[in-house]
């Protein structure tokens, strides 16, 4: 909790850091930056704040005019919005781990007091992917067109955590199960990344094995692999994210 309140509404979202004064008309509500739109009433999502103090004074404006958002959502709270949610009674949180678990006109419901959001009429499915690593280079998987998640994408070797399974264990399980690849102990992992799918929130946990065997074995899962450079999967059409995840696993080699 930044400042305390219940709100409830639908969701504008702006990919950028935000400095509401310049981005954002403290009298009509109006938004000057990203894709537009107007944060009256809305529940308004963005990164972080950035920009001049008197930022603050414009979401007092805001308020004074009757066009402030119902809440503000943060990843990384600033004190330059922090003190305009609190001089303006606009409920905010921060903390949350990516704003890319929302998308605009989702319907939230915010509890600042509790800390808590809930994105109506979505589900969060927990997950692993584990980055295979073989002499600096990482095996992807071909997704067939079939797959209700992401279909026609590649992926690292990933799938759904079973009730009562580790996390660890179920990266090991899946592994085994899509390449028959005997995997040990990982070399790395990451804290969970969350990816937005429809209706769905995929909470997915990365993993790193690193392997000196031959090639896998694919079930019907998935219909093709490569094995490529870290730094040739952005070109690739590939599950959201992924591009990202493995830079942290492991770099970003490119061909000479």
């Amino acid at each position: 909790m930044i400042a305390g309140g219940k709100a409830r509404g639908e969701v504008l979202k702006i990919s950028e850091p935000l400095s509401f004064l310049g981005g954002v008309d403290g009298s009509t509500g109006e938004v000057r930056v990203g894709s537009g739109g107007n944060v009256a009433g809305k529940i308004l999502v963005f990164p972080s704040g950035k920009g001049s103090t008197v930022g603050s004074f414009v979401m007092y404006d805001l308020m004074v005019h009757g066009k402030q958002p119902a809440a503000v959502i943060n990843e990384s709270a600033e004190t330059i919005v922090a003190t305009g949610a609190v001089i303006s009674s606009i409920p905010m949180v921060d903390s949350i781990p990516s704003i890319g678990m929302f998308c605009d006109g989702d319907t939230v419901a915010v509890d600042a007091d509790a800390g808590t959001i809930e994105i109506e009429g979505v589900q969060c499915r927990v997950c692993v992917s584990s980055a295979i690593v073989r002499g600096g280079k990482v095996l992807m998987l071909k997704r067939p067109e079939r797959c209700r998640s992401f279909p026609g994408r590649w992926s690292l070797v990933s799938g759904k955590v079973e009730e009562g399974e580790s996390l660890e264990s179920a990266a090991r399980r899946e592994i085994a199960e899509e390449t028959r690849i005997e995997a040990g102990i990982p070399s790395k992992s990451l804290p969970a990344v969350y990816v937005r799918e429809g209706n769905t929130l995929w909470e997915v946990h990365p993993f790193r094995f690193d392997i000196s065997g031959g090639d896998p074995v694919l079930n019907d899962e998935n219909e093709d692999f490569r094995w490529v450079l870290p730094g040739e999967v952005s070109s690739m059409n590939t599950v959201d994210g992924t591009s990202e995840v493995i830079s942290k696993l492991i770099g970003r080699s490119h061909p000479i």
